[in-house]
């Protein structure tokens, strides 16, 4: 076992697995947390945001889900670095004579750059919100009957967002992420060998309207509408 493992991470293909699955499943990761973020839009002070980020750090299978996120993310961040790192060693002069641009998107050729920004923001991001909500000191509110108190992770949210560089930080990142999911989410399950070619064109559609603009813009609108709206 230990050696198919030591196999998968030292060959070629095996690195190519590893991206394409841990990217995959962040898509999914997306997906789930912009379903609960738009909870913020509710007219309701915070209630139904507070709720869904208790149920999500309360729920045994969910916290487990997000051990197995956490992990996910900087097995992507390392193979990602190193397959970076390899190519351009690989590669030191690029050729004069090659139009790259002809036979590659702009996105597949600045994967690095942008996984480095989405990385960066990613780091703040956890310690605006992540760290804050398990080890600050975040008020609780009570709703109605319900005796469970909520930290009340709207007001951080609020407060975060009402800050102009952490609005514009994560404007970028999100302009970042759709890039980076543009040429990512088909480039997967090519990766995987799912690219037959009846099938291929949908994936490519579904990864440039929902993950690569919609999903995005979603997340973008988010501190926009408190910025410009809300506060």
């Amino acid at each position: 076992m230990a050696n198919n493992q030591a196999g998968l991470i030292n060959s070629s293909l095996g690195r190519k697995y590893l991206m394409a699955l841990s990217g995959l499943f962040l898509c999914t990761f997306l997906v789930v947390h912009l379903v609960g973020n738009l909870q913020l839009f509710k007219d309701d002070e915070g209630k139904g945001f507070n709720t869904y980020t208790y149920f999500m750090t309360h729920n045994p299978l969910i916290m487990i889900v997000s051990y197995v996120n956490y992990a996910l993310i900087l097995l992507h961040v390392f193979v990602g670095l190193f397959l970076t790192i390899r190519n351009r060693k690989a590669r030191p002069v690029p050729y004069k004579s090659y139009d790259q641009s002809k036979s590659s998107t702009w996105s597949s050729r600045n994967m690095g750059i942008l996984g480095t920004l989405i990385l960066i923001f990613l780091v703040i991001h956890m310690k605006t919100f992540w760290y804050e909500m398990h080890f600050g000191f975040v008020d609780t509110q009570l709703y109605g009957d319900d005796p469970i108190p909520y930290k009340d992770l709207y007001v951080v949210v609020t407060a975060a967002f009402s800050e102009l560089w952490y609005v514009i930080l994560y404007v970028i990142s999100m302009f970042a992420l759709g890039f980076h999911l543009y040429h990512g989410f088909s480039s997967g399950f090519q990766s995987l060998g799912l690219n037959h070619p009846r099938y291929m064109p949908a994936i490519k559609n579904l990864g440039i309207f929902v993950f690569a603009i919609v999903i995005p813009a979603l997340f973008a609108a988010m501190p926009l509408y408190f910025y410009l709206i809300k506060i």
